[in-house]
């Protein structure tokens, strides 16, 4: 029985941060040595965190990350690592007319894993499908490998690639297993996250393994990078298709299992029945040889790590707390600060700030205004005193009064209408940002998916801020989600956190007397199912009436989602948790003129 065991490190490292990077794989390289781990493997890029983005056309980032590499390369003595990197091949001779580049010289750039053996570098593998779609733009940076990669350890097979390689049925694990003859695929990643996207990874990682017969290591990473989540959740499949590791979700984790690559279904006569032999040679791959032959280890087996599933509002809602935590941290704010109207919106948001930072570290500030109703008084008051977190009040009427004092003579006696309203919510931001600006403190804004996709939110009032929390998540989402944190209350703690009337109460902005949502838009049960038809999944017109919609309320919404463009383009950056959220992932011209048919 020939034993393989594997260190899978699911951590959080900071982009640009490279010695912070490498001090944290260092550590990760120690605890694996400790376990007596064969082989080491570390996320996509963990040397320079994902994405870094256009810092991989700075000449002088790209020395530092070699530098950075190096560093982690003496941390491995006795260990085998695989560590994601950028490699950097110098001045690319033959560039590509569609790359990138800052400068007159092209640099050809990978997305690349080196393999480390008793500190050298022995191998590099270059990331060869590169995805090109939502939040990701890696042909803007890199060029595609060409070579598979096998190296044999202790008589073991190990096949390296990275992230987007796996989802082809058709790349390098196809001919690391079948040419190479691994019998582990390390697949190494950064692989964002969103709902319901573990359970995608899961049937696509068996269905991998199964064809192949190989076991495969799926390594992600973990943490928030801007409006990306990073889940961990990192996978251990063997042959047969079974799950038999599992790492934590949206938490760091060190994964050390014990595998038994001699088990039925790994070697290669199955492989040949299934019409997979040399028939099929596929592409040529690069082998490096560390020890042929195989020689046991004195160690006790160890059962296998395996950290249960999320529930999916748990799931989400644990997203949400690493997005907030992350970008605080990472861009060293100390305190965030939460405009508090009484509303849902912003008392889902600031319960999601104290779970992510305590409530030393959150200020709430409530600006009410003639139109403010005494519920949203009390309920906002009893919403900040059940968390401990203080609410500083400033009354916005008087200088309401005063903008409309000032503006009258402009305004020529016209009538009232949604300038004066959305006066009030420019007022609450620029006493945000006023707050923001003097103390240093970070402004978390409340607005969601809904009202964002329709254009339902003042530019320069309620979207001013640094930090749009739910800005992916629907109106009703919204709500769920607050049921769920308060059930998790009451169960462990007896109480609520957002008080009932929050919830049950009909949404207003409180703009003017006797204000609902509902006066604007449609119900939110048939406005987000248009809106998910139309954003998310691009139905066309008739698909959406189709789906039961009047057609006249979805031209409606469908030319307010087109109209407010501009305001999305305003707004500041956002956890994604959708497939396909509003900014990187779905791009569309403010300047449009196309009538849908």
């Amino acid at each position: 029985m020939r034993i393989s065991r594997l260190a899978m490190v699911q951590f959080n490292p900071i982009v640009g941060d490279l010695s912070g990077n490498v001090r944290a794989i260092a550590k990760w390289i120690k605890e694996a040595k400790q376990a007596r781990a064969d082989v080491i493997v570390l996320p996509e890029m963990a040397v320079t965190g994902y994405p870094p983005e256009d810092l991989v056309l700075r000449p002088s980032f790209l020395k530092d990350t070699k530098r950075a590499l190096d560093d982690v390369v003496k941390h491995c003595r006795g260990m085998t690592a695989v560590v994601g990197f950028i490699q950097d091949a110098g001045i690319d001779k033959h560039p590509r007319s569609a790359s990138f580049s800052a400068s007159r010289k092209s640099r050809a750039l990978f997305n690349a894993a080196a393999i480390v053996h008793d500190r050298q570098v022995i191998a590099t593998y270059a990331k060869m499908v590169l995805p090109n779609y939502g939040v990701f733009d890696e042909r803007r940076y890199f060029r595609p490998g060409t070579r598979p990669l096998v190296f044999v350890l202790n008589g073991i097979r190990y096949g390296v690639n990275i992230c987007e390689d796996i989802w082809d049925s058709d790349g390098p694990a196809r001919d690391e297993s079948r040419r190479g003859k691994a019998h582990i695929i390390l697949n190494i990643n950064a692989s964002p996250y969103h709902m319901g996207k573990d359970t995608v990874r899961e049937s696509l990682l068996v269905e991998r393994a199964r064809e192949n017969g190989v076991i495969v290591s799926y390594t992600n990473m973990v943490g928030g990078q801007d409006e990306i989540i990073f889940d961990g959740q990192s996978m251990l499949v063997n042959a047969a298709g079974d799950v038999i590791a599992r790492g934590k979700a949206f938490e760091e984790d060190l994964l050390i299992t014990d595998m038994n690559i001699d088990e039925k279904g790994i070697k290669l006569p199955r492989l040949k029945k299934q019409g997979m032999g040399a028939e099929d040679p596929g592409r040529p791959v690069q082998q490096v040889v560390l020890s042929r032959e195989y020689e046991p280890k004195r160690r006790r087996l160890l059962a296998p790590q395996y950290a249960k599933p999320l529930e999916s509002l748990e799931e989400v809602y644990r997203a949400l707390v690493l997005g907030v935590h992350d970008y605080v941290k990472k861009n060293q704010f100390k305190k965030v600060l939460v405009g508090i109207s009484g509303g849902i919106d912003s008392a889902l948001t600031v319960v999601i700030a104290v779970d992510a930072l305590g409530p030393d570290h959150v200020t709430g500030v409530f600006m009410p205004s003639v139109f403010t109703s005494k519920e949203s008084r009390q309920d906002s008051r009893q919403l900040m005193q059940g968390l401990h977190v203080p609410l500083l009040e400033i009354p916005i009427t008087k200088l309401w009064k005063q903008y409309l004092h000032v503006l009258d003579p402009v305004f020529e006696k016209r009538s009232h209408d949604t300038t004066e309203e959305n006066l009030q919510a420019r007022i609450r931001g620029n006493l945000l940002m006023a707050l923001s600006n003097k103390f240093g403190h970070l402004v978390l804004t409340t607005g969601n998916k809904s009202e964002m996709s329709v254009g339902y939110a003042t530019l320069y009032g309620d979207m001013a801020g640094g930090f749009a929390v739910i800005k992916d998540l629907s109106k009703t989402l919204v709500y769920e989600l607050a049921k769920y944190r308060n059930q998790r209350a009451q169960s462990e703690m007896g109480m609520n956190l957002i008080p009932p009337r929050i919830i049950d109460r009909p949404p207003s902005a409180e703009l003017k007397p006797h204000q609902t949502d509902q006066d604007t838009l449609p119900p939110y049960n048939v406005l987000d199912p248009i809106l998910e038809a139309y954003v998310e999944e691009d139905r066309s017109f008739d698909e959406i009436v189709r789906m039961g919609f009047p057609s006249k309320m979805v031209q409606r919404v469908m030319t307010m989602v087109d109209r407010s463009e501009y305001k999305r383009r305003q707004a500041p950056v956002g956890i994604k948790i959708t497939e396909r959220a509003l900014g990187k992932d779905r791009r569309m011209p403010v300047t449009n003129r196309y009538v849908k048919q």
